[in-house]
């Protein structure tokens, strides 16, 4: 059992919003490193916020075909699973499937705790996004005690942008 409540990692989801998203999406053929800075308000303290920068990887988008999707699908489902499966890889020579994979490295995360109040630290940070101008950067407001789910609805916000970018990219090669 994890520590959180249903309720902690809902409220983690719908308070969390993509302040700048970055300008490219997830390559098809290759990796794509996203640079973060998280920005959280300390839940007990008054113009405190903690700025979490660090860079998160998405892999390349692997085809499922369906005759490999038996696995990922129907785990734990019964006898009728079983019979849509196999009805599937009969049936779905068009149907395959995307996955998606990301990873970070916690040794790579960085934290500053700054005593302003948040609005000014988002004016800030957005301000240097300006600057550099990063198309692989994302400036994230999330919930402290959550910051990893609050990370993690981002790249379902990225996968959900890529992935007909992704699917067209394969089709013009022919391998969907």
């Amino acid at each position: 059992m994890h520590p959180y409540s249903d309720d902690d990692i809902h409220y983690a989801l719908t308070a969390t919003e993509v302040l700048h998203e970055p300008d490219r999406r997830i390559d098809t053929f290759g990796s794509t490193r996203f640079d973060f800075h998280m920005l959280s308000e300390l839940m007990d303290c008054v113009n405190q916020v903690r700025v979490r920068s660090g860079r998160i990887e998405a892999q390349r988008p692997q085809i499922l075909q369906p005759e490999h999707c038996r696995d990922l699908f129907f785990e734990g489902f019964g006898e009728q699973a079983e019979i849509f499966a196999k009805w599937i890889e009969q049936h779905g020579e068009n149907l395959s499937f995307l996955k998606y994979g990301f990873s970070f490295k916690r040794s790579e995360i960085k934290e500053d705790l700054v005593h302003e109040p948040l609005e000014a630290v988002k004016e800030r940070v957005l301000g240097q996004e300006n600057v550099t101008g990063n198309p692989l950067s994302a400036v994230i407001q999330g919930v402290d005690d959550t910051w990893e789910i609050s990370l993690l609805r981002f790249t379902v916000e990225m996968i959900q942008k890529s992935q007909g970018i992704n699917e067209f990219d394969f089709r013009r090669k022919g391998l969907l």
